[in-house]
């Protein structure tokens, strides 16, 4: 397979955010899997073939990113869904996370654990395009490159999809994903190379738990509470989609996600996703709670247009 890899000198964030990707090395590919090695951070990352689920070459499948609050992670594969580290402390806890086995992070551990089933759907705030009614998400992608920061005032992953094919067209997308010390939520950024209908954004659907939906003066959201993690009958978990009026072209179901459709524009389209977990440390910690919290969220981005 033709990998390469930049080794990465980064760290903490000052602000306390954090983002990394590690890969496998001094092992050996060997039937699609990689075998032996040790994992290493790096800050730059091409896949030129695409890349395969569960290969056991990526440390917990992708990039990941947090704040003191809540984690989260990307499968860089085909999936290319989100998925929620739910935090019981409020340090930063990834560089240790599923160092010592490959699914040990969906394990309840003293930081937390994986609270999300992604199943086949985009997750929280992940992206795909909706066609025929059926979300495409990456399965046929020449190139996927990932790129991670750590500055003064942020963490970020940047991804860059090249020719990603869906339906009958072929589009460049370029991403940004960036965490900030406050809040739960990450701001996305997609800048598709042109114009194309149906790119959207979504949140995992649970056939018991209704959506909500709101609109501002020019954002809105949609959002989920209730029992929706993969311990349901232990916890809540709230998770909400932000985004501006003027580029959503509608709100709709796909098979398995609560959807935000935007309207086809060879601009960037920037959004905020997040997620809130019952056994966070200063957790929220009912519907109430939680609808206030997103209440006031609008209410920020409608005076100052960002979080």
């Amino acid at each position: 397979m033709n990998i390469s890899a930049e080794t990465s000198t980064s760290g903490v964030s000052a602000s306390g955010t954090y983002a990394e990707l590690s890969v496998k090395e001094g092992g050996a590919w060997k039937e699609g899997s990689y075998e032996g090695g040790q994992f290493k951070n790096i800050t730059e990352f091409e896949w030129p073939e695409g890349l395969a689920d569960h290969s056991y070459y990526l440390r917990y499948e992708g990039p990941g990113w947090e704040n003191s609050r809540v984690g989260y992670r990307l499968y860089l594969d085909w999936r290319n869904a989100i998925d929620i580290f739910g935090k019981k402390v409020d340090t930063v806890v990834l560089s240790h996370v599923g160092q010592d086995g490959f699914d040990s992070y969906h394990e309840s551990a003293d930081w937390g654990q994986d609270i999300l089933k992604v199943g086949k759907s985009l997750g929280i705030g992940s992206y795909g395009r909706l066609l025929d009614d059926s979300v495409v998400h990456f399965q046929k992608v020449s190139k996927t490159m990932a790129k991670i920061s750590n500055t003064a005032s942020s963490s970020s992953v940047e991804i860059d999809y090249k020719d990603w094919q869906s339906g009958a067209d072929t589009v460049d997308l370029a991403t940004r994903l960036t965490i900030y010390p406050e809040g739960r939520y990450t701001e996305v950024s997609l800048d598709p190379s042109k114009a194309i209908p149906g790119i959207c954004t979504g949140i995992v659907k649970f056939d018991d738990i209704p959506l909500m939906k709101k609109e501002g003066q020019e954002w809105g959201y949609i959002a989920t509470y209730g029992a929706q993690t993969l311990v349901r009958d232990q916890d809540q978990l709230g998770m909400a989609i932000f985004y501006k009026k003027s580029d959503a072209r509608e709100v709709t179901e796909g098979d398995h996600d609560h959807l935000v459709v935007f309207n086809p524009t060879d601009g960037p389209v920037t959004y905020y996703f997040m997620g809130a977990w019952s056994q966070e440390k200063d957790a929220i910690k009912n519907e109430k709670e939680f609808v206030r919290h997103l209440d006031n969220n609008l209410d920020q981005l409608d005076k100052n247009g960002k979080l």
